[in-house]
């Protein structure tokens, strides 16, 4: 019987020989392409901090997208290391693959933090204006926001897109789809209809500004200030600290008000019901006392008007101005309370009040003889 023949073991330098020794020169190209590949980085780098030095735009891409070019550009030193190895190189395959997605995974990197990079710039110049320059650093920094995130966005789709395609199979999938789109496609796009929607919505609000961030808005009877936009939605924070999310297409489908829209100054208006008989001069005197104490008043208006006449009293319409919606709605409470207290104090017996006639003395015999 023939012995079953167990072969020899081989020696390290043989397996060396076998595997690592095809791959040396390959190796040594990727070596020098990734040293080449450091030395530019640097000196790329240190030409562009010269270069941008005194713009905070610059500034800021050059710093956030300082580390992912490294990355980025060490990927494709490797990968054109790679491209010269034989076709038949043990586990190029692999290797080839992998470093594609680390290019392509590097690059979408580097594409996120140049976005956010030049974001932060924009951003940082606006951060400590004056009053003079609030609407158009509110209106930039709206702008600069939902862009970023827009852009951001499609760089991570992108991205992802070019992952899966370097994947033969995925492609061959997504041929099949394409080919049988059909009904499938219909249902996809109708799924991705809001998302999409809500997409060119921030992208029309960041043109057209109808909202800015920091604007005081009433929505859905929901009084608050724009707190943040993002890619798909907004936040309002309401007066009493609760959080309004609301989907950025409604700011474009639905009727809302924005009270600051070109500038943030209100007239607010008092209602009050007083008797017929109440003499109207110390009224307007005494608003105009109340206006002038109240830091809230921008001193632009102040006027006493009546606006109806009832079976049993008068309304009185008081309008006054103030700078913004907050102070606002506390001057319009400060004025309430003291015309009010005004009244109380001084004409007690012209509040609204029920008179019952006497009857007269003929009225009276008759009802006795009946």
């Amino acid at each position: 019987m023939n012995e079953l023949a167990i072969p020899e073991p081989q020696s390290l330098e043989t397996w060396l020989d076998g595997h690592i020794g095809p791959w040396m020169g390959s190796m040594v190209a990727a070596a020098v392409a990734l040293t080449v590949a450091l030395a530019a980085h640097g000196v790329l780098y240190a030409a562009l901090g010269r270069f941008v030095r005194g713009s905070a735009v610059g500034e800021s891409l050059v710093r956030g997208t300082r580390m992912p070019t490294r990355w980025a550009m060490l990927a494709l030193g490797a990968l054109l290391g790679l491209e010269g190895a034989p076709a038949d190189l043990p586990g190029i395959g692999p290797a080839h693959q992998f470093v594609v997605l680390l290019t392509i995974g590097a690059l979408t990197w580097t594409a996120l933090r140049a976005v956010h990079g030049v974001g932060t710039g924009v951003l940082d110049g606006y951060r400590d204006s004056d009053i003079a320059d609030e609407y158009q650093a509110r209106r930039v920094r709206t702008q600069t926001r939902v862009l970023t995130r827009i852009a951001g966005f499609l760089a991570v789709t992108v991205g992802i897109a070019a992952m899966l395609m370097t994947f033969p199979a995925v492609r061959q999938i997504g041929a099949s789809m394409l080919a049988s789109a059909g009904v499938a496609g219909l249902v996809v796009g109708f799924a991705a209809r809001p998302v999409l929607a809500n997409l060119l919505a921030g992208l029309q609000i960041a043109l057209t500004q109808p909202i800015r961030i920091g604007d005081v808005v009433i929505v859905e009877k929901e009084w608050g200030w724009i707190e943040q936009i993002f890619s798909t939605y907004v936040v309002v924070r309401v007066w009493d600290e609760r959080r309004l999310v609301v989907p950025l297409n409604y700011f474009i489908e639905h009727p809302f008000q924005n009270w600051t829209r070109d500038s943030s100054q209100l007239i607010g208006s008092v209602h009050w019901w007083v008797d017929y008989r109440m003499p109207l001069a110390p009224l307007r005197t005494e608003l105009e006392r109340l206006c002038n104490l109240a830091p809230e008043w921008d001193k632009r208006l102040q006027l006493l008007q009546v606006v109806d006449a009832g079976d049993r009293a008068v309304q009185l319409r008081a309008l006054v101005s103030a700078p913004d919606a907050a102070k606002a709605w506390d001057l319009r409470c400060r004025i309430r309370e003291g015309m009010l207290d005004f009244i109380q104090r001084e004409y007690p017996q012209f509040l609204p009040q029920i008179r019952a006639e006497p009857a007269t003395d003929k009225a009276s015999a008759a009802f006795d003889i009946v």
